[in-house]
């Protein structure tokens, strides 16, 4: 949607929340929420989740509130999870493994396609069905299959060489777990980091702001 290229970061981070927490309240047999008691239950001001979803549009009704499972379709949409894109996944040690065995990607708008890594002894193995490949037939794979996204479980001291080969291959975002912010050295790219360290250390702030 050409209106969401003018929608600030923040607004964008916070539509996830609203897909998740809409996506309970539908599980929860819930058909209608008020703006007002959404807020209520996200923490969130009616305000704010008004002016958030005006950005893309009206969804709401005055005096009825929003229709939840429309407006979760709607969000999913602009989202793009209608449309799920080709992942890879580069490094299958704990986490990579973790991550392709348990976490629902496809919902969250992307397919896993393949694994990679730089182990002979992983090489072969297979995860969810996916045959782990050896990084030597990364060139290959990427040309044929085009993926669209790259998740980085690897070293940090590999991070800017792996990034730098995909980008060149077609890599268009991201997923990255290797505490090396690609961001800096790939301006043009897509990419969330993930420092799980940082998120956890600023749990330990909060929690010695409660002692104190």
């Amino acid at each position: 949607m050409n209106k969401s290229r003018s929608v600030s970061s923040s607004v964008i981070k916070r539509l996830p929340r609203y897909h998740r927490f809409l996506g309970d309240l539908r599980s929860k047999g819930m058909y209608r929420i008020s703006s007002k008691e959404l807020s209520e239950r996200m923490g969130l001001t009616a305000s704010q989740i008004r002016q958030d979803l005006n950005c893309f549009g009206e969804f709401g009704q005055q005096g009825y509130g929003y229709n939840i499972e429309l407006l979760q379709e709607e969000i999913g949409k602009i989202l793009g999870l209608n449309s799920p894109k080709r992942a890879i996944l580069i490094g299958a040690g704990h986490m990579g493994k973790a991550l392709a065995m348990h976490f629902d990607m496809t919902s969250k708008g992307f397919d896993l396609i393949g694994i990679f890594d730089v182990k002979p002894s992983l090489c072969g193995q297979t995860v969810r069905d996916l045959p782990i490949h050896s990084m030597e037939r990364l060139d290959e794979f990427c040309r044929e299959n085009k993926p669209d996204m790259a998740i980085l479980c690897i070293p940090r001291s590999a991070a800017h060489d792996v990034a730098d080969t995909l980008v060149k291959l077609g890599i268009k975002g991201f997923w990255n777990f290797t505490h090396y912010d690609l961001s800096v050295d790939f301006p043009g790219i897509c990419v969330e980091n993930v420092h799980l360290s940082d998120s956890l250390m600023t749990l330990c702030y909060n929690i010695n702001r409660i002692d104190n």
